[in-house]
């Protein structure tokens, strides 16, 4: 038997939910470039800076300390209500411990919640662009991944509400909201958010809400405007979270679900029968990034300021190139003129500008033409990146 035909049968032998996921596009032009003298890589969703010391301590004076066991399932209940102090201080309302749940990273956040809420032939609409694992998450559980376009208008992308609720049919199970939005930026309103809880409420479906870069807002003072000032305990609302992008902790993977208490157990359950927890030692470093973190967390957002006017002054001029500034996230997501075929085109930039970026083609229906750049990064070094980049457009263009 040649190795073409074993590979085939083995791959037949596999659930089509798990033989069917797609590579990412982001992994794709990463491994292209990764080597690469001189690259800047602006292709992933993380800034430059390595995880604070004063995290990386604690961490490290754990682990060094012995707390190498098998821990509490939930997390442990000084990280649970650190988190929950953390949503005290930040939303002005009281949270409870007992509503999260320390996971590994955010993704398995969103694995968990579509664990417990999707099954085989089960919708969920998805707005779109929208971050891959999105689509993902809800296709090896046998789910479909609706997709519903938002739209690039001048004033920047816009989900339309009377679209989305007409997508849901008798199959819908959820609702991915992500706001602000990876890689968009758009953020919604809060009479936005109300009116998706409330058809959420009256339909009994559930909200998979991402406010991963609830503080990093552009749209206004302060955080972005939050499912956590609208939900009551009994709503059918999931929240995903991570240290990754607050705390500069991406290779952690390190995050929370906040779920209803009522779903205790069955949230045990499942972190059980997936991975028995998050090591120990990790939550020491994320207890100190929570209790004290928030001058870092500030340092973070002011970076990415900068990062945006750099981005928009570099894009904004130019007359081949489709891009309004975002209300939240830290990414530029833009079109150029004649492109439509972006994983091609973003291989092209890493072997001619030297730059990474990620293709729109990764994002979803209406994604395709455009390209994300991630702006946390020094201001030095993206100031040279986006001045490589608009040499290279316009070369394009000649």
């Amino acid at each position: 038997m040649s190795t073409r035909q074993s590979t085939s049968d083995l791959m037949a032998a596999l659930r089509p939910s798990a033989a069917g996921l797609p590579e990412s596009r982001i992994v794709t032009v990463f491994n292209h470039g990764r080597n690469k003298p001189g690259l800047i890589p602006l292709w992933a969703g993380e800034g430059d800076l390595p995880t604070p010391p004063f995290i990386a301590e604690a961490a490290s004076k754990a682990l060094l300390g012995g707390e190498t066991f098998y821990t509490y399932q939930r997390g442990l209940p000084e990280l649970r209500q650190a988190i929950a102090d953390y949503h005290t201080r930040h939303y002005k309302r009281a949270f409870s411990p007992e509503t999260f749940f320390v996971t590994g990273g955010g993704m398995q956040a969103i694995q968990l919640a579509f664990q417990m809420t999707v099954g085989t032939g089960d919708e969920v609409l998805v707005p779109t662009p929208s971050w891959p694992n999105f689509r993902g998450a809800i296709e090896v559980q046998g789910g479909i991944a609706k997709s519903v376009p938002m739209s690039l208008e001048r004033d920047g992308w816009r989900l339309d509400l009377d679209t989305l609720f007409a997508a849901a049919g008798p199959r819908t199970r959820a609702i991915v909201i992500n706001s602000p939005a990876n890689p968009s930026g758009w953020a919604a309103s809060q009479d936005d958010l109300a009116a998706i809880l409330a058809f959420t409420r009256k339909h009994g479906l559930w909200i998979v809400a991402d406010e991963i870069y609830g503080q990093f807002y552009f749209g206004g003072s302060g955080m972005a405007p939050s499912l956590q000032h609208l939900i009551e305990p009994d709503d059918r609302v999931l929240f995903a979270q991570t240290f990754s992008k607050n705390w500069a902790m991406t290779g952690w993977r390190i995050g929370w679900l906040q779920a209803p208490a009522a779903l205790g157990q069955v949230i045990e359950n499942l972190v059980q029968y997936n991975t028995s927890g998050v090591a120990p030692f990790m939550q020491r470093g994320a207890i100190a990034a929570l209790n004290d973190g928030d001058a870092f967390l500030k340092s973070q957002v002011d970076r990415a300021r900068q990062g945006l006017e750099i981005v928009t002054k570099a894009l904004k001029p130019l007359n081949s190139v489709r891009y309004v500034a975002p209300a939240g996230a830290f990414y530029g997501f833009f079109g150029i003129d004649g492109m439509s075929d972006s994983l091609s085109a973003a291989l092209r930039i890493v072997d001619e500008a030297n730059v990474g970026l990620a293709p729109g083609v990764a994002f979803g229906d209406g994604s395709e033409p455009y390209f994300r750049v991630c702006f946390l990064r020094s201001p030095e070094q993206l100031q040279e990146a986006m001045a490589r980049l608009n040499r290279w457009i316009g070369q394009q263009q000649r």
